[in-house]
């Protein structure tokens, strides 16, 4: 009987270690897509603003950038690890291409919602709060479904 409940001990120990592994890939994969669309992002809506765009054209423009760039910085580990670009490009599309959409349309619905982003300049406070507040949306809008992808065996190469 002490054998079994140490073996029932160990399972659990060890189920509750998978879930804490799991729960920090999904972090590390979710921070590494944040980091490609926040930076695809500010530099479209920098862009954006420089070039006088409406807002239509500015939100096209800094989603545009963000997948590239979040695909971009999604591909270059898979790349560096041997793998072609076809392959590199299937396994992001496949493993971070859904996270992207989550945290692209959470960015974009708090940039849309947040009083006086739209129309801030470059040195506004609202502007780089907006993108905080955009930001921490996209990550908390992702992190589950890159724990979903995780827990279902898609794993993220860092």
């Amino acid at each position: 009987m002490q054998n079994q409940n140490r073996e029932h001990h160990l399972h659990d120990h060890h189920h509750e270690k998978n879930v804490i592994s799991d729960a920090r890939l999904a972090t590390s994969a979710t921070l590494h897509c944040l980091l490609g669309c926040g930076l695809g992002e500010i530099v479209g809506m920098l862009i954006a603003m420089e070039l006088g765009l409406a807002l239509v054209p500015s939100i096209a423009l800094a989603v545009s950038l963000g997948f590239v760039l979040g695909f971009i910085l999604g591909m270059r580990p898979l790349r560096k690890h041997g793998y072609s670009f076809t392959n590199a490009f299937k396994q992001v599309l496949l493993a971070e291409g859904l996270s992207i959409v989550f945290m692209e349309t959470a960015e974009v619905l708090v940039e849309i919602y947040t009083p006086g982003f739209m129309q801030a300049g470059l040195f506004d406070p609202i502007l780089w709060g907006g993108m905080v507040l955009a930001l921490t949306a996209g990550f908390m809008a992702a992190w589950p479904v890159n724990l979903i992808m995780v827990k279902r065996g898609y794993r993220h190469v860092h």
